[in-house]
């Protein structure tokens, strides 16, 4: 059997991210468990600490069922350091390597548009980048098709 597995965020703003990350990935709302019909209705069901609430937290989806989940969640303490773990965007298509570079860029400028920063360009591959609230990650070009019976290319 398959494992699965979900992302988490720590914030100090679910809102803010949550609504950055689904411009970045197109991600949407993931809809609550059933038989519930609001977030705030499954929490309600949770033994939540006073002051608690749903929007202290945000759960966001692949509306194709392909990528995983990602939960957003509010914490009291600041972010500290470089995450040790962080997520790549995969820029769609294929090309040379001009091409590839162009669609980074574009994408990279998007994310600015949205929220995000650059940090530093590695011409020609990728650019690090850090959404609203510094968390760190990567936009770079998707990987070059596998070849019947090869290994998956190289971006």
């Amino acid at each position: 059997m398959a494992t699965s597995i979900d992302l988490t965020l720590d914030c100090a703003d679910a809102g803010l991210l949550a609504a950055f990350w689904k411009t970045a990935l197109g991600y949407v709302d993931e809809p609550p468990p059933a038989p519930f019909t609001t977030r705030a209705e499954w929490l309600a069901s949770f033994d939540l600490p006073e002051g608690e609430s749903a929007d202290d937290a945000a759960w966001l989806c692949d509306p194709a069922g392909r990528g995983p989940r990602l939960s957003i969640l509010e914490v009291p303490e600041p972010k500290t350091a470089k995450n040790r773990l962080h997520l790549d965007i995969r820029v769609p298509g294929h090309g040379g390597a001009d091409e590839r570079w162009a669609r980074i860029t574009a994408e990279s400028a998007r994310l600015v548009r949205a929220g995000g920063r650059v940090l530093a360009e590695f011409a020609g591959h990728h650019v690090v980048m850090a959404d609203p609230e510094g968390n760190e990650f990567c936009v770079a070009a998707a990987p070059r098709p596998t070849p019947p019976g090869g290994r998956e290319g190289r971006t």
